[in-house]
């Protein structure tokens, strides 16, 4: 068998050739493949990367710090008392006859106004008249005797016993008259007691005894009405020693300054609430603070003055009482919103010159008409969140606003 050499390496060359060939289009072909889908699982990751959020950054409101001067003022529960009350009784026992008023109007002092059945104390009087004028009859009688036994005597006419009886007999009856005098006086007094007048002017309250009621200090009823002069009442209150003490430093009065009593302290003045949350439009002076304290209690009673033209307060309400306690000069004052309570007490958020917010921690004191006073913490010229302070924490970026100016802040100068 005869074999073509050449043609063999031919034919084995151009089958080398096209295998190359092959060969080289699969590797192009898979470079391709690999390359698409490093694409693919690139824009894959790419689309599919978690997106970072943008946080916007939070708008708050702020109020500038400043200083002034405020005051401290105590509440606490008082009672309306009149500034008089008188209970009318009856001071001698009878029939009740007459009403002469209209209850719950005003009456003025010396005004009758019940009548007691009179005609028993008349006859009282008419006997004790009678009785006087018995006396002075008889006085009248030892008087002429006497005259007439003292020149008899003189003349050796009548004894001695005889003059001596006689002028134990004047003295007698004329005792007799002062005696009777006495009675008269009482009797008419008692009759005077049958109208009952009032002592006082005010108002009188609804009647305790109806007419033809059996009244008097011993058989029947003796109240029959109260008469109250309300124009000016008093205010009864009960205060802390310690409140006293502080007031005492800050040199506000809490009672009233005497006689050679150096009057260098802020009069302490008292307003009162009524009952439907209105504040009393005067005002009222302490005039009296009592000199113990009540070691039950820890407190001592005080008492203000305070006028009541129109009647508006009423005797035996309760009110609430507010009393002057402390001129702080250049306090602190924020308002109550802007106070963070805590745990580890009170803060606020400032914010710094390059708007970012600040937890600053501070002491409070007392609270008054929405505004907490502060103690120490904050300065003059700070800022201070008011509004929008619950979304923020320490260090946070803020875009700060100016309030409106009836939120300015008055803080404490130090």
């Amino acid at each position: 068998m005869n074999i073509d050499f050449k043609e063999l390496r031919n034919s084995t060359a151009e089958a080398g050739g096209k295998l190359v060939s092959l060969m080289a289009f699969g590797k192009k072909t898979w470079l391709v493949i690999v390359l698409v889908v490093l694409i693919v699982a690139a824009l894959f990751v790419y689309f599919m990367r978690p997106r970072q959020q943008t946080v916007p950054v939070p708008v708050v409101e702020f109020a500038v710090v400043d200083t002034t001067d405020v005051n401290i003022y105590g509440e606490y529960v008082g009672r309306i008392r009149a500034q008089q009350f008188v209970e009318i009784h009856a001071r001698v026992e009878g029939y009740l006859e007459k009403m002469l008023f209209k209850e719950g109007s005003y009456i003025n002092k010396g005004q009758t106004l019940f009548v007691i059945d009179p005609q028993l104390y008349k006859a009282h009087v008419n006997r004790a008249r009678a009785q006087l004028n018995k006396a002075k009859a008889q006085a009248q009688k030892a008087d002429r005797d006497l005259k007439r036994i003292r020149p008899l005597f003189e003349q050796n006419a009548a004894s001695q016993l005889d003059l001596d009886n006689a002028v134990a007999a004047a003295e007698s009856a004329n005792a007799e008259v002062t005696v009777c005098e006495a009675d008269l006086i009482q009797a008419e007094l008692t009759l005077g007691y049958t109208q009952v007048a009032s002592p006082i002017s005010g108002y009188i309250s609804e009647r305790v005894a109806d007419i033809g009621t059996l009244v008097g200090p011993s058989g029947g009823k003796s109240l029959l009405a109260t008469v109250v002069k309300s124009d000016t009442v008093r205010v009864d209150f009960s205060m802390t020693a310690l409140d006293y003490l502080r007031s005492k430093d800050r040199n506000v009065a809490i009672s009233a300054a005497g006689e050679g009593e150096e009057v260098n302290k802020l009069q302490s003045f008292v307003t009162i609430t009524l009952a439907d949350g209105s504040e009393y439009p005067f005002k009222g002076l302490v005039d009296f603070a009592d000199p113990q304290v009540d070691p039950k209690t820890g407190t001592f009673s005080v008492r203000a003055e305070m006028p009541n033209p129109d009647r508006r307060l009423l005797p035996g309400e309760f009110t609430k009482v507010k009393v002057l306690l402390d001129v702080r000069k250049g306090a602190v004052e924020i308002p109550s919103k802007a106070v963070i309570i805590e745990k580890g007490g009170a803060f606020v958020f400032v914010v710094r010159p390059d708007s970012v917010v600040e937890k600053r921690f501070i002491e409070t004191g007392p609270e008054n008409a929405n505004k907490v006073l502060v103690e120490r913490g904050l300065g003059r010229g700070e800022r201070i969140v008011t509004e929008g302070y619950h979304k923020l924490s320490h260090a946070m970026k803020v875009n700060p606003v100016a309030g409106i100016p009836d939120s300015v802040v008055k803080v404490q100068k130090n």
